[in-house]
């Protein structure tokens, strides 16, 4: 088990090994997009790019970066993830909408 804390929201989120990063925002009404991606997400399919976290604390608690993370974030920051390919494992610090 590993609790995520959403900074901005100021709210932490109990979530499974394991567990998918967006989803987990989702059900706890964590808005990860902004109003492109509001309108354009691609339902956590890894095709869009538009859920862009990022992690403040806990790195080494996130799954490894995915071939298509690697695609999108080849120009940010190490510490920018896609909240749909990102699985938790352990106590991590979000900031959404970077």
């Amino acid at each position: 088990m590993g609790n995520i804390t959403f900074v901005k929201e100021d709210k932490e989120v109990v979530a499974a090994n394991g567990a998918n990063l967006r989803l987990k925002a989702m059900e706890n009404g964590v808005d990860i997009y902004k109003l492109m991606g509001k309108m354009m997400n691609c339902g956590g399919n890894g095709q869009c790019g538009c859920c862009i976290v990022e992690v403040i604390e806990g790195m080494e608690n996130l799954s490894p970066r995915t071939d298509v993370e690697k695609r999108f974030l080849k120009k940010k920051p190490e510490n920018y993830r896609l909240a749909c390919q990102t699985l938790v494992n352990g106590p991590v610090s979000i900031s959404t909408k970077p």
